[in-house]
């Protein structure tokens, strides 16, 4: 709720808080009310591990929603695991969290799969050659830059130079100059929202005219108010557009923007889904034993999420769409849907 990517934490809880009012507008779960309970990492790994105690041993949660950010999850993940708690990240795309153990699971694709997505796409428009710019201090940078890179590679196109940079960092110019000198079609920016904005606005500085493809750490409208105008004609995998026609869609849509006055961003409804699909699996269960209800989790099948259907696979990963968003004239416009 608060640090480098507070605006994610607040569109979780939304989403979190809308699917909680309507679990208890329906009678509960098991004919009980369904208590949120919210706690704040700060952004910080080094305050998720207090964060899990204070949630796993003193309020004694029967399942954790969370963390948003793979790092995080990575630490959170071990701890829910010994503590036999299961746990469901909203939005965390390395596949090492739910390798963790049995009792991890994700409502969201993995970073293979979105970074395949964007590779294809970059391909599809006839791109040959590519640059990569990672942060190499987050997993989830280093691991998406890596699934792109044998992607792209794959589909025949050339990584003509690869880039990167720390979390913190307020420089780019050595690495942009180093990326320019290449003359790429494409530069693929797996990042955080606050960076990716930054470093665009900067490449646009050093006249870097490429269009930038990024992941779902862009999908934030902090991307477009720190970027303004230098981010348009970029692109980006995400996990959800308020664009989609199905009926579950316009409904979600409809009661997100009657309580919270805007359509739902992505954060938003893929944490409305894991707390969908763990009160679903806790029906199924018939209790709050964390056995049971780790077992009904991992038998879940075509659950009907907003984001896309959910069935699990052995790994505990759902199989459904990724979406590619045009950055453009200031606004997030869908573009098209890509299927696993």
């Amino acid at each position: 709720m608060s640090g480098a990517q507070a605006s994610f934490g607040t569109d979780a809880l939304n989403g979190a808080k809308l699917a909680v009012e309507e679990l208890n507008a329906g009678g509960g779960v098991l004919g009980h009310p369904v208590k949120l309970m919210v706690k704040d990492t700060q952004s910080r790994t080094d305050e998720t591990e207090a964060v899990v105690a204070e949630l796993t041993d003193s309020d004694k949660a029967a399942v954790l929603i969370g963390e948003i950010a793979t790092d995080r999850s990575l630490v959170a993940a071990p701890l829910a695991q010994a503590r036999g708690v299961p746990m469901i990240t909203p939005a965390s795309t390395s596949e090492k969290v739910t390798a963790v153990g049995d009792g991890i699971f994700r409502v969201c694709y993995t970073d293979a799969f979105q970074a395949g997505v964007m590779a294809k796409f970059a391909r599809s428009i006839d791109v040959q050659k590519a640059a990569i710019l990672s942060d190499a201090s987050t997993p989830y940078s280093a691991g998406l830059a890596e699934s792109f890179r044998k992607e792209f590679s794959a589909l025949g196109g050339t990584i003509v130079a690869e880039e990167s940079y720390r979390t913190g960092d307020k420089d780019f110019a050595a690495q942009l100059q180093a990326i320019k000198a290449q003359s790429p079609e494409i530069i693929f920016l797996p990042s955080y929202y606050a960076e990716a904005a930054l470093i665009i606005q900067e490449a646009r500085k050093q006249g870097i005219d490429a269009p930038f493809l990024g992941t779902d750490g862009w999908d934030s409208p902090e991307f477009l108010k720190v970027g303004g105008g230098a981010v348009d004609n970029s692109y980006f995998c995400s996990h959800f557009a308020s664009e989609t026609t199905s009926e579950a869609v316009k409904r979600f849509v409809g009661a997100y923007a009657a309580k919270f006055g805007n359509a739902p961003p992505p954060l938003a409804a893929l944490t409305y889904d894991a707390v969908m699909l763990a009160a679903d699996a806790l029906k199924r269960a018939g209790s709050t034993d964390p056995a049971g209800l780790r077992q009904a989790l991992a038998a879940t099948a075509d659950f009907p999420g907003v984001t896309g259907g959910i069935t699990f696979d052995a790994d505990r990963n759902p199989r459904k769409p990724g979406i590619v968003i045009r950055v453009d004239e200031g606004k997030f416009t869908y573009l098209e849907t890509v299927d696993p």
